[in-house]
């Protein structure tokens, strides 16, 4: 802020000190030309507020009403200091009885997260109305105080729309979405008609919840309400439907918008990206932009994480460079994708250089960097990472926890894993989620502790659910351990019955041991069920192209090609001593037949086109939908 700024309103504060004893102050604004008004009101909105002191005479302040653009300015430029000073010379100018500018002093220090200064304010109004009420519930809800939100609310002697609109957006805000939906029935039953602001926000409840059929009867309520068209409701109305995993009506949604704008896009590519659509995820990034909206942070976050999914370097640099275009570079949300996406690519350095030049005292990145040098094995360094973090006076939370508990699960450091889920619930006063035990069990499943991590589910005080079940299975199967791993498979598929990952690791567990009539049971199994296999899929980007592999899959274009240098390859190989491993596949085929599937195994398949289309000396990464499995790793 400049000097002569600061003279101003120091001489502005002066003038109105010397004159507030002959009431030089009114509401009346004849004096005032339309003209200098227009010209101030613009100068405000545009949060030009410099221009604003700087280009008027004294006689502008006779308008009281002004204050209030001059205080919309400073919530837009983000100067609290300048609101405060402006407080202060509201009180001096005699103006601080005034309830239209009291409701927007009280609005701008709700906005700014200044609550107790906010509740002074509340305290010392002499007249208060509905407004002020909402003013006050909305600051509750921004600072996360749900139950102070809720006692100014039952201690209204009246209530608006804008009432229940406040209380309905800060449940669905704080995931409390069960009570939300009763919000909005107790708000139908009092006769207060639900406009635009109020579906949307009851509608990310339901997809909070899941709840495709609570969802349903919204949308028929907002169809007779005449709302259907809305932007804010069909927005959230297709965020519900992606998020219950109905893609194909969410995007119908929004196709039926007659207008479309950023917040309809960002729902579309989030959706896609949510459900497992990362390549349409970043074709609608690109008609984004081809229609010419500027994406924002929220559409940068979900398209990098499409490209982190899909382990396309290219195309994310590309939006990178898109991120730096917009001044997106300092948004925190923005810089945790971009790290997470280097790392997932294998550029762990790149990864490392974002984090340098944003670290700052956040400790969203520092977890991020935490995550990705356990993604890249490097567990030494993520504790280090954390000790630092903790040395620079910044305090962890439950997730720099949980990636830390990563980091230790991947790098094998058990003692140490163990040691940080003690720290986490005795010195840091934190309640481990599901995922915390999940990376524990994780933990102990890779050390071989099978029994110790069966206990731990069993014992643990939140639900086991199919994950946490199905990851002690996949250590049985490491650890070539039959009895455990049928009786955790029940339990997996007790929770999930169409679970097919898990049918496939105890058929090959028992393929290892030489089971084959527990194998043929296990897939008669799957049959009477009608549970099919996921199939293998790799991929491996090329030119800002991806190329999808499956086994058997002949589609590819440059398949033949494939296949011949694939099988040259393999002779090579054979010539050096590799032999195949069979052990997993099913018994009831011949030696050639088996072969013949492992040699055009997806990895395979992926990694010969990566050959063959590459220079030498060119990282290939290719990405797998599954674990990859020992048939590659007994290949390569």
């Amino acid at each position: 802020m400049g000097k002569s700024y600061l003279s101003s309103l120091r001489y502005f504060c002066s003038r109105i000190e010397s004159a507030s004893n002959s009431r030089f102050l009114s509401t009346d604004s004849s004096r005032i030309s339309a003209k200098h008004v227009s010209e101030f009101t613009n100068l405000c909105s545009k949060g030009h507020l410099r221009e604003a002191f700087e280009s008027f005479n004294f006689e502008i302040w006779s308008e009281i009403s002004l204050f209030s653009h001059l205080l919309q300015g400073c919530i837009s430029t983000y100067s609290l200091l300048l609101g405060k000073q402006l407080h202060s010379l509201i009180i001096t100018s005699g103006c601080s009885s005034d309830k239209f500018l009291n409701n927007h002093l009280l609005n701008m220090y709700a906005k700014f997260g200044e609550l107790d200064t906010a509740l002074t304010l509340y305290g010392i109004m002499p007249r208060k109305n509905i407004m002020s009420c909402n003013i006050l519930i909305g600051g509750y809800v921004q600072s996360g105080d749900l139950e102070g939100a809720r006692k100014v609310f039952d201690e209204m002697p009246q209530r608006n729309v804008a009432t229940w609109n406040a209380m309905v957006t800060g449940m669905a805000q704080f995931e409390c979405n069960e009570e939300g939906l009763i919000f909005l029935t107790q708000m139908h039953k009092l006769g207060f008609s639900p406009d635009e602001f109020t579906l949307g926000s009851v509608l990310r409840a339901c997809a909070g919840l899941k709840a495709l059929s609570c969802g349903r009867q919204v949308q028929c309520y907002a169809v007779k309400s005449g709302f259907e068209l809305n932007l804010i409701v069909g927005s959230a109305l297709a965020h519900m439907y992606m998020r219950c995993k109905s893609l194909e009506e969410g995007e119908r949604v929004i196709d039926g918008m007659p207008v479309h704008n950023v917040v309809a896009c960002n729902t579309v590519i989030a959706g896609r990206a949510q459900n497992g659509c990362s390549e349409g995820a970043l074709d609608q990034y690109n008609l984004m932009k081809m229609a010419g909206f500027r994406p924002d942070k929220i559409t940068f976050v979900s398209v990098i994480s499409s490209c982190s999914e899909l382990a396309t370097l290219g195309q994310g640099q590309q939006v990178h460079a898109d991120v730096v275009k917009t001044g997106a570079t300092s948004v925190v949300a923005v810089i945790s994708s971009l790290i997470s996406l280097y790392s997932r690519c294998g550029c762990l350095n790149d990864s490392e250089k974002a984090f340098m030049e944003h670290m700052e005292a956040d400790v969203v990145l520092w977890s991020s960097m935490i995550a990705a040098y356990g993604f890249h094995g490097q567990g030494e360094k993520a504790i280090k990472l954390f000790e630092k973090m903790e040395q620079e006076g910044l305090e962890a939370n439950d997730v720099t926890f949980l990636c830390l508990l990563y980091a230790c699960s991947h790098c094998g450091l058990k003692d140490q894993g163990i040691e940080f889920f003690d720290m986490m619930v005795k010195e840091y006063g934190l309640k481990p989620r599901l995922e915390h035990y999940t990376c524990v069990v994780d933990l102990l499943g890779r050390s071989g502790c099978l029994q110790e991590a069966e206990d731990m589910i069993r014992s643990m005080p939140v639900k086991a659910d199919a994950i946490i079940w199905k990851t002690l299975l996949s250590a049985c199967k490491v650890h070539k351990n039959a009895d455990i791993a049928r009786r955790i498979a029940e339990e997996v598929l007790r929770v999930d019955p169409q679970d097919s990952a898990s049918y496939v690791i105890l058929s090959n567990i028992h393929a290892s041991a030489e089971r084959w009539d527990e194998v043929s049971t296990v897939r008669k199994a799957m049959k009477q069920r009608r549970v099919k296999k996921e199939p293998g899929i790799s991929w491996f980007e090329y030119k800002n192209e991806v190329h999808h592999f499956i086994m058997g899959d002949k589609s590819h274009a440059k398949f033949a090609a494939i296949d011949l240098y694939l099988n040259e390859l393999m002779q090579e190989l054979k010539k050096r001593g590799y032999v195949p491993d069979t052990t997993s596949v099913l018994h009831d085929m011949e030696i050639e037949e088996k072969e013949h599937n492992l040699l055009h195994h997806s990895e395979k398949l992926a990694i010969a086109f990566a050959l063959m289309s590459t220079p030498p000396g060119v990282p290939i990464r290719v990405m797998k939908n599954l674990r990859v499995c020992r048939r590659l790793s007994c290949c390569y």
